[in-house]
């Protein structure tokens, strides 16, 4: 059959317009700002659209997933505080190394600039902040070199910071998720340019809760550091231009830099990933690297130490002109190998702070999704004309530790915190309390003591005597003059140094041996005390997916 080219043409020409404007309709229908949810048209309530997490400066992705957390040998030290349990850790970033004295620098520098030592108001500030660089002398050894200049000299400026203790390591963490925010609104046009180094005192500082819960009390109120942007998307001819601040849901406000949990300190530096084949883990490994051994198998580096640890009794570095690990004290950051997460020093070196209050016993019945212990849950102090309370120079409160250092709990710009009450614990069954250090360890209902609730365990005589952590309780106070007094615990009775301002601390450092390089080693140390072996990393929480690349069981 005889088919005419002239009747294919015309076929093709038609089934073209067809399928084009079948196309565009599509489009057409797809572009709708029609909402999902009530059919409105919401385009000019446009929503940022679906944006991506980016690692804050100085931080590596780690996949969340399930571990075995604390030792499954032997506990040879008979600690019996690391039994194994199962848990699960959301994904999370981590500094890929230990903070440096240089980055803990810039911090004191801005707080030197900011708060002037010289000025009344602030002068306990910038001491606070300081790092204790005694930590580094001994009795019976001669330090005064790393006295002097371990946290200024140059030659020490990628080394990582020592001598900060717990508290000193959180408010670092507020400081730099401030400076970040800031950096990252005044690029995206939210800030004036520079106002981070021009519009900055001390009654003028960028809190990034303040700017998301009251825009208008940045900086102090200096409306000229806040720039206005006009909302995106299409206008209506007429509509009234309203202004815009950036809120969490612009999608560029980083989530807090924060001390990690142990949980997840432990899971990074573990980085069992490193031991999958296909979809099977081969086993928990002994360190942060593969292996039972702690020095390099391969070829290019055989023989070499993997971290920076004792090697032995009065063998900190090895011999002369051949050293086991290329250090006596700290070294330099990124001069060993990562691990399979790709951080730096998981082991060796110095061991770091975590977040969590030290309890012997790690307790998975109650939790183990995200297990952390020292919960203190807060809400923005609201101010009689309904607004937020903004701290001043005149209300910054300030604390005086059990050493008798003088700290901040707060500084100007922030937003005065208060502990929850009854309005958010109210029937709630997930929570009753702002304090939760002690949820089922260390409150009366989980006390020793068989008679609780009787009229001998609750009258005040033996209230003392009950407390399940009988430690010691030195005090600081101050005289009429102005002088500091201390009185230290003398008591012959106290049974315990576990308290509740004691803090977790992982790792091994430079001065413990190989036993304590196992990640799932945990010790404690008080809060408020430094040494010249802690230092400390920061995480981040991810937001969104638990993966950043979609996976099949094989890759």
């Amino acid at each position: 059959m005889k088919v005419n080219k002239n009747t294919i043409l015309q076929f093709m020409l038609s089934m073209t317009i067809i399928i084009v404007s079948f196309s565009s309709c599509s489009k057409k229908s797809s572009s709708s700002s029609a909402s999902r949810a009530t059919g409105w048209d919401v385009s000019g309530k446009k929503v940022a659209s679906k944006k991506v997490q980016t690692a804050g400066p100085g931080l590596v992705f780690v996949e969340g997933g399930t571990f075995t957390m604390g030792r499954i040998q032997d506990d040879v030290m008979h600690d019996w505080n690391n039994t194994p349990t199962q848990q699960h850790v959301q994904s999370f970033y981590m500094d890929e190394t230990e903070v440096t004295n240089f980055m803990y620098l810039e911090y004191l520098d801005w707080m030197k600039n900011v708060f002037p030592p010289t000025e009344e108001n602030y002068k306990h500030i910038y001491a606070g902040a300081s790092p204790d660089t005694l930590v580094w002398r001994n009795r019976l050894g001669y330090n005064e070199t790393m006295t002097n200049n371990y946290l200024r000299h140059p030659a020490y400026a990628n080394y990582p910071v020592v001598g900060v203790n717990w508290i000193q390591a959180v408010e670092f963490s507020k400081w730099r998720t401030n400076r970040v925010n800031e950096a990252i609104l005044e690029k995206n046009g939210y800030l004036k340019k520079n106002a981070k180094t021009e519009e900055v005192d001390a009654e003028s500082i960028f809190d990034t809760e303040t700017y998301i819960n009251s825009p208008t009390s940045a900086y102090g109120g200096k409306n000229d550091a806040v720039v206005l942007k006009r909302p995106q998307g299409r206008q209506t001819k007429g509509a009234e231009q309203k202004n815009v601040y950036a809120q969490r849901t612009s999608g560029i406000v980083l989530p807090e830099y924060r001390l990690p949990t142990e949980a997840e300190w432990e899971y990074a530096a573990a980085a069992d990933v490193g031991q999958r084949e296909y979809n099977i883990y081969k086993g928990q490994k002994k360190y942060p690297w593969s292996g039972s051994y702690t020095r390099s198998g391969k070829r290019q580096s055989k023989g070499d130490q993997l971290a920076n640890f004792k090697q032995g009794n009065g063998d900190y570095g090895g011999i002369a002109g051949w050293s086991d690990d290329g250090a006596d004290i700290t070294n330099e950051v990124k001069k060993y190998p990562a691990n399979d997460f790709g951080l730096y020093d998981m082991a060796g070196n110095v061991a770091e702070w975590v977040a969590d209050v030290y309890r012997p016993i790690i307790d998975n019945e109650a939790n183990d999704f995200n297990y952390f212990r020292g919960n203190m849950y807060t809400k923005n102090k609201i101010g009689k004309d309904g607004k937020v309370d903004i701290v001043t120079k005149e209300n910054i409160k300030y604390d005086t530790l059990s050493n008798g250092k003088i700290i901040s709990r707060n500084f100007p710009g922030q937003i005065v915190q208060v502990p929850v009450d009854e309005q958010e614990t109210y029937l709630r069954q997930n929570f009753d309390k702002s304090n939760n250090v002690n949820y089922r360890d260390g409150d009366k209902q989980s006390s020793i003591y068989y008679n609780f609730g009787s009229s001998e365990s609750s009258s005040e005589k033996s209230k003392d005597e009950r407390n399940m952590y009988n430690s010691p309780k030195h005090n600081v106070t101050t005289d009429s003059l102005g002088r500091m007094v201390r009185r230290y615990d003398k008591s012959s009775k106290r049974t315990t140094l576990i308290n509740d301002e004691v803090r977790v601390y992982k790792g091994g450092s430079w001065r413990d041996r190989a036993y304590w390089l196992d990640p799932a080693q945990r010790r404690y140390f008080p809060q408020d005390m430094a040494t010249d072996y802690i230092g400390f990393r920061c995480a981040m929480s991810k937001v969104g997916p638990k993966a950043e690349k979609r996976k099949t069981p094989r890759n």
